[in-house]
């Protein structure tokens, strides 16, 4: 199975694209979405939407999971990032992929095993459960890439998914 990953941004989409085979995971592909602030937000989301499609048409992924927004202090950037996740499940609802979201502490769960996890665990785990040199960068692909791994995670799960 191929998992379209998603870690939500105006300014900077994660995705990630992992392939599960049993109880193997193997990456293909991860980056950043980036928007140039000096764009009409609308124009952001344009480039979003069409990029997002551009890698679901290259990849043909079997399902995506997409990270929720969880809390913002800054009301103004909730919107902005609800606005971005609301394309962003669109281009999952447009190409017909299933598409399930998680919480943060959802995604830290299933690759730490423990929904308090700092953000270097998280990473350190990514790194490990991939088999990578490296820890990801930068940190949204890495984000995506910890979503991807707790949809593959969640699979087994199916009737407890929450799909959108």
């Amino acid at each position: 199975m191929l998992i379209f990953g998603i870690d939500p941004g105006l300014a900077t989409v994660g995705y990630s694209l992992v392939e599960k085979r049993g109880n193997k995971f193997s990456v293909i592909d991860y980056g950043v979405i980036k928007t140039p602030a000096k764009l009409r937000n609308v124009d952001r989301l344009k480039v979003i939407y069409a990029e997002l499609m551009e890698l679901i048409n290259r990849f043909q992924p079997d399902e995506m999971a997409v990270e929720e927004l969880f809390f913002y202090k800054n009301v103004k950037t909730a919107i902005r990032v609800g606005q971005a996740r609301g394309v962003i499940l669109l281009a999952g609802a447009q190409a017909n992929i299933r598409v399930a979201e998680y919480t943060p502490l959802q995604i830290k769960q299933a690759v730490v095993g423990y929904g308090r996890a700092r953000k270097s665990q998280v990473q350190r785990m990514v790194k490990a459960l991939l088999n990578l040199e490296e820890i990801p960068k930068p940190d949204d692909a890495a984000d995506a890439l910890a979503v991807s791994i707790c949809h593959g995670n969640s699979i087994g799960l199916r009737n407890h998914i929450h799909y959108k």
